[in-house]
């Protein structure tokens, strides 16, 4: 399950933007192990949009997941890498108050190896991507 350093953490934030970063599987192919977020904290969400909330059974672990759909009592979300878990296939609905931020971008930090302009240059074009809205999150449920 994509764990989140725990500096990314606020309930209340200062700023409506936070930045965070990725640890486990159970978002790939859209995040991956080590991948910074952009999150905005407070912002609407909705089926298909990437969250970040904290875990129903241990509250001081933050999880990034995709919404699926709402259902009575919360949000029903899932990791886009199936066979990974941690999500609410184990843990049942979220409630809305422990759904934290919408995440807006994701970035890759640049390897340390990459150091020729070369190198840079590719890592500065591709490093940075939006993370957009899922349309198909509530078939990929429906198909489990």
């Amino acid at each position: 399950m994509p764990e989140l350093s725990q500096d990314a953490g606020r309930a209340r934030a200062p700023l409506p933007f936070g930045v965070a970063e990725v640890t486990g599987p159970s978002m790939v192919p859209t995040l991956h192990h080590g991948d910074r977020l952009l999150v905005h904290y407070g912002a609407p969400v909705g089926p298909g949009c990437v969250v970040v909330l904290r875990h129903p059974f241990q509250q001081d672990l933050l999880v990034v997941k995709r919404i699926a759909e709402q259902r009575e009592g919360g949000w029903w979300v899932l990791g886009d890498n199936r066979y990974a878990g941690g999500d609410s296939t184990d843990y049942g609905v979220v409630p809305d108050e422990l759904v934290l931020g919408r995440v807006r971008l994701r970035y890759r930090p640049r390897e340390p190896a990459q150091r020729s302009p070369l190198a840079v240059l590719g890592w500065a074009l591709s490093a940075a991507r939006p993370v957009f809205t899922a349309r198909s999150a509530s078939r990929r449920l429906r198909a489990r």
